[in-house]
């Protein structure tokens, strides 16, 4: 490149420069001169919107809708105590018959609403919630069980045992290592503290820790208790019953494993014996206790009350709400007259009393319409599933909550609410409403059957089956294939898990 040609070069590339700092300035300047003249200012603008808002009525509504009857009652009972215009009814139920749709007066529901305060505007109340239903009740209950638990208090397990160790005479240290052993055993009636921090704790031996366990609290009852591992529990047993047989100790301590996977031949192998011994073997390690406390277990079964009764009489199914022990509210007649009539009252003791009735008669709104809701949604599932109630689980149809929600012209939210631990008796059993809405599973015909039937079909093929050949998922999927019903392997798989129900391998029996 000649000079020439360079010298052109360097002042284009200097023009070019000065032009581009020439433009930014002159930007610059323009940006300036816009913010020094940009005034601020505060202004109120008028704006239309709809928006959905929740009014406490509302919002009690839907507590109550998704509470289940005990915890109803319990709420109940606290708007009782702090609400004084509520008032519980106290009157023996007449022994009136059946009435029909048309006949049926709300005082049956044991609601008082006629004493509602003339303030309170429910016509603006939630929309889905006024739609009328029939609702039948019968004061006798028809055949309706009656779920009493005569429980008497069983003993204590740690309790038990240091009575019976305390039998034995022991020494004050001894008394103190078996007293903190017996602390420390679990539910099912082991030790799963090691001795070394039981000796730390009470500063002893470690051999004589260990001599008070073995020699002590091993041999207390239920046999097999205060052992510190599976194995040590059942060699316990087998000791008490006095098995001297050294193939079914070894057996326990080495072979568990084995046991639990249901390999009866490597067993058989490993101590080169048959299996017809073997299956000895394991029928005696059957009839033990893996859990020694299980009998000593306190907690107390919790008995289901159904909130809805379906029975079937001359052929039609009846269904009956179950208000036992629901309280018989209506507001308090004194107030509302004191209030009416304002003689003796200041401002302020009317204005909280009109409040106080306001939002008693709220809430006998809100359960008499939720009762209904309960009662109509049973009667649509029951219209939708009535094949099971008349002939069983085999019969369920596929259904989910919007099924249920286009029929009543709900939302589906107040359908999942109303069908959350909400309990129905049935011919067919007791069952939560939540039951009834479940996946489908295609049929080869184009039709498709409820998972909850698929369930009960795969168990009713394995309680069938031949005991020494267990069907394979495989062979189940193919058998209901063979039925039209098209479902996989893994499916199979799936659902015999979920049943609790063990594998082909592990329920072979020799």
């Amino acid at each position: 490149m000649t000079w020439l040609k360079r010298h052109i070069l360097e002042k284009t590339l200097q023009c070019d420069r000065l032009f581009f700092i020439c433009y930014h300035k002159q930007k610059l300047k323009t940006y300036t001169r816009y913010r020094t003249n940009m005034v601020f200012e505060l202004r109120q603008d008028l704006k239309l919107s709809q928006q959905l808002i929740m009014t406490p009525q509302l919002q009690q509504a839907i507590k109550l809708l998704q509470l289940s009857r005990i915890e109803l009652i319990e709420t109940i009972q606290e708007e009782l105590v702090e609400n004084p215009a509520l008032e519980e009814l106290i009157s023996e139920p007449e022994e009136t018959p059946a009435k029909t749709d048309s006949e049926v007066p709300e005082k049956d529901i044991h609601l008082d609403t006629n004493e509602f305060p003339k303030e309170t505007d429910w016509e603006n109340y939630i929309e889905e919630f006024n739609t009328p239903g029939r609702m039948n009740f019968d004061p006798e209950q028809k055949s309706a069980p009656q779920y009493e638990a005569f429980v008497s208090k069983k003993d204590n397990l740690k309790d038990d045992l240091l009575w019976q160790f305390k039998m034995l005479s022991p020494t004050d240290m001894e008394e103190k290592i078996g007293s903190l052993i017996i602390g420390n055993l679990n539910e099912d009636g082991y030790l799963k503290t090691s001795l070394e921090s039981i000796a730390i704790d009470i500063d002893a031996d470690i051999d004589m820790v260990e001599d008070v366990l073995v020699n002590k609290l091993q041999k207390l009852d239920p046999p097999g208790i205060c052992a510190r591992t599976l194995s040590e529990c059942l060699l316990i047993q087998v000791e008490t019953l006095g098995i001297k047989d050294s193939e079914l100790r070894d057996i326990i301590k080495f072979h568990l494993k084995d046991l639990g996977h249901n390999r009866i031949k490597n067993i058989a192998k490993a101590f080169d014996i048959t299996t017809d011994l073997v299956i000895d073997y394991v029928n005696i390690i059957k009839s033990l206790e893996p859990k020694p406390g299980r009998q000593f277990f306190n907690e107390t079964p919790n008995y289901i009350t159904p909130d809805i009764y379906i029975f079937k009489e001359k052929g039609e199914f009846i269904i009956v709400l179950n208000d036992d022990g629901m309280p018989n509210l209506h507001i308090n007649p004194y107030y509302k007259k004191a209030v009416q009539e304002s003689r003796g009252i200041d401002t302020n003791t009317k204005s909280y009393l009109k409040e106080r009735m306001r939002s008693a008669s709220s809430l006998i709104k809100s359960i008499h319409q939720r009762q209904k809701t309960i009662y109509r949604v049973t009667e649509s599932i029951l219209k939708q599933q009535k094949a099971f109630f008349e002939k069983g689980l085999q019969y369920l149809k596929p259904m989910i909550l919007n099924d249920i929600a286009e029929d009543l012209e709900l939302h589906t939210s107040t359908i999942s609410r109303v069908t959350t631990n909400k309990y129905v008796f049935t011919p067919q059993g007791i069952f939560e409403l939540k039951f009834f809405f479940n996946s489908s599973i295609a049929k080869k015909n184009g039709d498709s059957i409820a998972s909850v039937s698929v369930h009960d079909k795969i168990k009713k093929i394995i309680e069938e089956e031949n005991p020494k050949k267990p069907l394979s998922d495989e062979r189940i999927s193919q058998m209901l294939k063979a039925q039209g019903i098209d479902i996989a392997r893994r499916t199979v798989a799936k659902y015999r898990e979920t049943m609790k129900i063990l594998p082909s391998s592990k329920r072979k029996q020799y």
